[in-house]
């Protein structure tokens, strides 16, 4: 019986997989497992700053809406005035927003709590003057709207509660 002797070089090339290629291998997957991973938690965080500003913005328009359906009857100067005619702001109770959604694998819920502030202020663009001969120089003004400025305050990744991100909003009550 004749035994063939297999060359060296065809040995080489039949061995397979080393244990330096897969360490290798897993390193580069732990790499990119690590950069998707990061780049989801950003995506987590800009769904969240955006849900609150959302939140804000709806918050601070039913305020708006709120108001200009009571309408200018119910604003009095002095009640919105300090004793020298400065406006007054005036500070809403604690307005909570809920979303529930799944930004991942797992549910989460957004339950955020907005601080809303109100200053109602006379707009000089909608006043009235009134002026007679009889009077002389005495004149009637009459303001015919008012200026309503809404700040809505909210947390996001603040320490202490204090709140961090705000956004403001004008309207003009008639």
């Amino acid at each position: 019986m004749r035994t063939q002797s297999i060359p060296e070089q065809a040995l080489r090339r039949k061995r397979g997989i080393g244990i330096m290629e897969i360490v290798v291998s897993a390193l580069v997957l732990g790499i990119l497992y690590m950069a998707v991973s990061n780049l989801q938690k950003g995506n987590r965080e800009a769904l969240m700053r955006i849900r609150g500003r959302d939140g804000a913005t709806e918050v601070a328009q039913n305020i708006l809406d709120s108001i200009g359906t009571l309408g200018l009857a119910k604003f009095m100067d002095a009640s919105f005035a300090d004793a020298n005619g400065n406006p007054q702001t005036l500070h809403l109770d604690t307005i909570w927003r809920k979303w529930e959604g799944q930004p991942g694998l797992i549910s989460h819920d957004i339950k955020i709590p907005y601080l809303a502030d109100v200053t109602v202020s006379p707009d000089t663009t909608y006043q009235a003057m009134n002026s007679s001969w009889l009077r002389g120089a005495d004149s009637l003004t009459h303001v015919f709207s008012k200026r309503v400025d809404v700040t809505v305050n909210w947390c996001f990744k603040c320490k202490g509660g204090v709140p961090n991100q705000h956004i403001s909003i004008s309207g003009v009550i008639r």
